[in-house]
């Protein structure tokens, strides 16, 4: 079964991954201005993409456990996951900047004076380097620096979920599910170091 299964997925070009999971954009998109998204589309939206790269992000840590613990190898598709999670955290940023706060000045306002902004673009600026150097050209020429910059990555998905919990009002049981999914996945990865 676990054969079968990564023939498949060898079999899967990795833009067929990309088109599929880009869907969500243009079509989310669409909802906001048809008014799928409600009266004042901008939240929802913006809400919609950063949930998106969350789950992208977390996709991606899985990658190593499932090869580890089942066998199950995907990891022609990480980097994939990682430049679609980038993406959709431009998005958000984006929608946030442009649609919601709308000027520079309380763009720059917003990062200072609101922690889990702060939070959120910390997780932005560190995922930038990781998209940049996302290509074959960059790994051949940082050789083993590229796996060291990349584990950039497990910060940023923390902050990414510190974000998430922060920008909710009260005590809500989603963003805490995927702190927990986040954490659960970054130990898995701590046990194997440690052994």
């Amino acid at each position: 079964m676990i054969d079968r299964i990564n023939a498949a997925a060898r079999r899967v070009p990795t833009w067929v991954v990309y088109l599929i999971l880009l869907l969500p954009a243009p079509y989310t998109f669409y909802l906001a201005l048809s008014g799928g998204l409600g009266p004042d589309p901008v939240k929802p939206l913006e809400h919609k993409y950063g949930e998106i790269a969350l789950q992208l992000l977390i996709a991606g840590l899985c990658v190593s456990p499932l090869r580890q613990y089942t066998h199950i190898n995907l990891i022609k598709f990480r980097r994939t996951l990682g430049v679609l999670a980038f993406t959709y955290v431009a998005l958000h940023l984006l929608v946030w900047a442009l649609l919601d706060v709308q000027t520079i000045g309380r763009v720059i306002e917003d990062i200072i004076k609101r922690p889990y902004i702060t939070i959120g673009m910390a997780g932005f600026v560190l995922l930038l380097p990781l998209a940049l150097t996302s290509n074959n050209w960059s790994v051949r020429r940082l050789g083993p620096r590229w796996r060291k910059l990349h584990k950039l990555t497990y910060i940023a998905v923390v902050l990414g979920g510190v974000h998430f919990i922060w920008l909710v009002k009260g005590i809500q049981l989603e963003p805490l599910i995927y702190m927990a999914v986040i954490l659960a996945l970054l130990a898995l990865r701590y046990k194997r170091l440690l052994r």
